[in-house]
């Protein structure tokens, strides 16, 4: 039986990278197809919204797109690689975008758990981000993220290294953090669950503006229903109602994508 996908690789088993590949490389080809899945499913603002991943096994340096390159054209290879300072690891003809900087070293600082964050400045994250109420719980996908919500207040562009403390402040021990009037970022322990709790994210925010756009008052959920979402959504608990103990979200997802990734954008591995 051939057990290839469709990029020409051995599907994933466990968590071992695939053999020969350093952990430093599975990231660099995990946050590349994160690039190219988000600049396909049209997430992208131009240049300017960025993905960062912690090296592995560095506590102070993290992976992140050159400035100036358009989300498609994110390979493995030439994803920055800089400190929490800003400055690159390793030399690159690209520079570091500082807001991106500014951003993800805030939350790669602040939280060990945070190793993937993911920005994004998406037509309907925007809009639920300048809504007074924020993301309410009115569909399964926004019960996802019952508590486990920060916002933070509008500074402007994000170019002052003194609104870090701010941004750490306010997102907290969420997974997820609604920048007022300007976007969406969310935080994953990998690639692959960062880009699930963003999917999701996005899904809940396009279907608020739905409901909200027909002009009727919506429907909440029962009292309760939202926590019990929540808890059986992004969780490392042990999950009864589970065969496998766990939430599939955050994992199971993630071959699937990347063989999205492999047949909509084949270059990313290189």
């Amino acid at each position: 039986m051939n057990d290839m996908d469709e990029t020409g690789s051995r599907p994933r088993r466990g968590s071992e990278p695939p053999s020969g590949m350093t952990s430093e490389r599975l990231a660099r080809v995990d946050l590349a197809a994160c690039y190219r899945l988000v600049a396909h499913f049209g997430w992208t603002d131009l240049i300017y919204t960025h993905i960062s991943m912690r090296v592995p096994g560095s506590h102070d340096q993290f992976l992140l797109n050159p400035f100036g390159l358009a989300f498609d054209e994110i390979t493995a290879s030439n994803l920055l690689k800089v400190d929490l300072e800003g400055t690159l690891v390793e030399p690159s003809e690209h520079e570091v975008h500082k807001a991106g900087f500014v951003i993800h070293s805030a939350i790669h600082a602040m939280r060990e758990d945070a190793n993937c964050v993911l920005h994004l400045h998406t037509r309907a994250g925007m809009a639920v981000s300048a809504l007074e109420e924020g993301l309410l719980p009115l569909t399964q996908h926004a019960m996802l993220f019952h508590g486990r919500i920060g916002y933070h207040e509008s500074e402007g562009l994000a170019l002052s290294l003194d609104e870090r403390a701010r941004l750490a402040r306010d997102l907290g021990d969420n997974i997820v953090l609604m920048l007022r009037n300007h976007g969406t970022l969310v935080v994953g322990k990998t690639v692959a669950e960062a880009f699930s709790i963003m999917w999701h994210l996005e899904k809940a925010c396009q279907a608020q503006l739905d409901i909200l756009a027909c002009g009727h008052p919506p429907r909440l959920p029962p009292g309760g229903i939202a926590q019990e979402i929540a808890r059986l959504g992004f969780s490392d608990a042990r999950l009864d109602e589970y065969s496998t103990g766990k939430s599939p979200l955050g994992h199971k997802e993630w071959p699937a994508m990347l063989r999205l990734a492999g047949r909509v954008a084949p270059g990313f591995r290189d």
